[in-house]
């Protein structure tokens, strides 16, 4: 092998390590915004999930407080029409 044929090797070595660091960048870049809207979602999702247990432990008390209050009313008390 001469010393120019090196040359070309090398050259085409280094053209090869620079085509695949740009590949990896660009993977990179796009995992990044991958996972930047994936957070941006489960944070969204946290938020209503939240919101959704809030609501049902309020449901839950009014349908306790409309059993206690069904509970104290006597079952054979006539209507006020009466």
């Amino acid at each position: 092998m001469s010393f120019s044929d090196a040359i070309d090797d090398t050259r085409q070595r280094i053209s090869e390590l620079e085509r695949r660091s740009d590949d990896l960048e660009s993977q990179l870049a796009f995992q990044e915004e991958t996972i930047d809207a994936l957070n941006q979602l489960v944070t969204k999702q946290n938020q209503e999930l939240q919101t959704l247990q809030k609501h049902l432990q309020l449901l839950v008390e009014r349908m306790q407080q409309m059993r206690d209050s069904q509970d104290q009313q006597p079952l054979d008390e006539r209507p006020p029409h009466y």
